[in-house]
């Protein structure tokens, strides 16, 4: 084929922002790394010290096919409606722009839609057959192994079809550059032998394994931090789950309290499960959901004929509990009629059907949940106090997401695998964008809210593709992302310029202002004429507190309102 010209790399560049006043560095919506070669290289050297070479070249591998398949994603997505080769080209692109490598296409023939592929390129300055000789000297085999994989990876995630790259040629083997072929894994007479080094270590799988074994072990001998859906280790939430776990070992009567959403009712199942009580019934009740007529009948059951419509003798939901845990949510909504009842069955132990003069006896333990603040109910007279003293035995208060963030990755993880195994979708965790997102983003619905959030994040992403931002919030104004620094900071920030030196950016908010100013068509005489008659405004008239709003001193301000009425008065003049 004609020779190929790489585009211009424009698009490509302006993806990548350093933000030093964020320590962060972005490649659109993954978190880059600028490291030493050298520590990379040490890495490596540990790594085939530690394990062997085999066993290196499979991690590090692996390590190259992942970097590329997530590249692979952004290049459909920058060039997507491009010509098929200007889009495969991104990744070479990325590649040199990333510092791995530089790439010389020598040959590349390739159909997405047939699956037919066959790519031949010219690789120099190698970062990694470089770092390989000045550890362990001249080789006599290719050792580009992250290099390789990310080729594999870029091409296979790009092509959706498996597609192999070995290493021909490698400058570690003396000569000046290395050269590399690609073509689908079935049109390699050694495919098998090639494709273990993408598939997971055993050594490392095994390692893994006994890792999480001896955990395991010490979670059987330490308080265990997660109860299936209960997860988290930040130290709030570890407060709280300690708090329940003590109160499951005894039979006290449990208030949660909290924000709606911080699962309530996750951490009253949880101190059900790990009580006594956990082999027998557990039942739920919204208080709030339950019509006022009908509060009483539904928790202490009601007797044929008590009322029009009983047809039927119906056990309550405290006989449904016996023996087990009754947990009330929103019980700050009960009338106090109900709560008069109520205080009877946490006192007593007894009470009468609706419509029955008949004494039951039960053995429930009770955890209730409210949102409210309940002694603030029992001044305002809404909330029966003796009840409140009664339920206020243990009160644990859950704290609200906001004050998790350290558990974010952990919910995080799990919901994607449980919303993931739901639907029939396997995607592979969040863009670095996306969760710092969510860390930033203050979350009124609290967990209720993550867990729908990352449900629909899972739906709309693409199959074994990662939950993007507009995944997670696809109405247009959802998040502020422009606020909270995710997509282009209102601080500096700076890029790389078409002379591969950094360029600071003017901040965002003083562009857009420049940009309106500019489009207004008024002249600067006018512009300044305004910000000083607003600024004096704001101040009621204060000169020197105007002069602070606009960044000067009195004296300047004085001057410039002078001039500016003088302009003005000439200008009538000339009229």
């Amino acid at each position: 084929m004609s020779e190929i010209k790489y585009p211009q790399s424009n698009d490509l560049r302006k993806l990548v922002r350093f933000s030093a006043e964020d320590g962060t560095i972005w490649l659109a919506e993954s978190r880059m790394l600028l490291l030493h070669a050298a520590a990379l290289a040490g890495l490596r050297k540990e790594l085939i010290h530690s394990v062997g070479q085999e066993h290196a070249r499979r991690i590090l591998t692996r390590m190259g096919y992942a970097s590329g398949a997530r590249d692979a994603e952004l290049a459909k997505k920058i060039r997507g409606t491009q010509n098929v080769i200007d889009a495969f080209v991104v990744g070479p692109q990325l590649h040199m722009l990333e510092g791995s490598v530089r790439v010389s296409p020598v040959h590349l023939d390739m159909d997405v839609a047939t699956g037919r592929f066959f790519g031949e390129f010219v690789w120099e300055n190698s970062w990694e057959a470089e770092a390989h000789v000045k550890e362990f000297g001249p080789q006599d085999h290719p050792v580009c192994w992250m290099l390789i994989g990310y080729a594999s990876g870029y091409t296979t995630a790009f092509m959706g079809r498996s597609i192999l790259f070995k290493e021909v040629e490698c400058s570690a083997c003396g000569l000046s550059h290395c050269r590399i072929v690609g073509k689908p894994a079935d049109e390699w007479p050694d495919a098998e032998e090639q494709k273990m080094y993408y598939e997971s270590d055993s050594l490392v799988s095994r390692l893994l394994e006994l890792s999480s074994q001896v955990n395991v072990l010490r979670s059987s001998l330490e308080q265990k931090h997660e109860i299936e859906d209960l997860i988290g280790v930040s130290p709030a939430f570890r407060n709280a789950f300690a708090l329940v776990s003590k109160a499951a070992a005894t039979q006290v009567t449990v208030l949660l309290t909290g924000e709606t959403g911080v699962g309530k009712e996750r951490f009253a199942r949880s101190l059900h499960r790990m009580s006594a009580r956990a082999e027998q019934p557990f039942v739920a009740v919204n208080c709030a959901a339950l019509p006022n007529e009908l509060i009483e009948s539904e928790l202490f059951g009601v007797e044929k004929g008590a009322f029009t419509g009983a047809n039927a003798t119906r056990v309550g939901k405290f006989e449904r509990a016996d023996g087990g845990t009754l947990f009330l949510d929103e019980i700050g909504e009960l009338p106090l009629a109900a709560q008069a009842k109520l205080l009877r069955v946490l006192q007593e132990g007894e009470f009468e059907r609706l419509g029955d003069h008949k004494t039951r006896h039960v053995n429930v333990r009770i955890v209730a949940a409210t949102n409210v603040d309940l002694q603030a109910a029992v001044k305002a007279g809404r909330f029966r106090s003796d009840l409140f003293y009664r339920l206020n035995v243990y009160p644990i208060h859950i704290p609200p997401l906001r004050e998790r963030m350290a558990d974010m990755p952990l919910l995080v993880e799990a919901m994607i695998k449980k919303f993931g195994a739901m639907h029939g979708k396997r995607v592979v965790g969040l863009t670095d964008k996306a969760l710092k997102a969510l860390k930033a983003y203050q979350w009124p619905g609290n967990v209720r809210e993550l867990e729908n959030m990352i449900e629909r994040g899972v739906i709309l992403a693409a199959q074994d593709e990662q939950i993007k931002l507009v995944h997670l919030f696809p109405t247009p104004g959802a998040f502020d992302d422009q606020a909270l620094h995710l997509d282009e900071p209102a601080s500096a920030e700076s890029g790389i310029g078409e002379n591969g030196r950094l360029e600071i950016s003017e901040p965002l908010a003083q562009r857009q202002l420049c940009e309106a100013i500019m489009a207004s068509g008024l002249s600067l005489d006018v512009i300044e004429a305004a910000l000083l008659r607003e600024a004096v405004a704001r101040a009621d008239g204060n000169l020197a507190g105007a002069a602070r709003l606009l960044g000067l001193t009195r004296p300047q301000l004085t001057y410039r309102l002078k001039r500016n009425q003088d302009t003005a008065e000439c200008a009538q003049d000339k009229e």
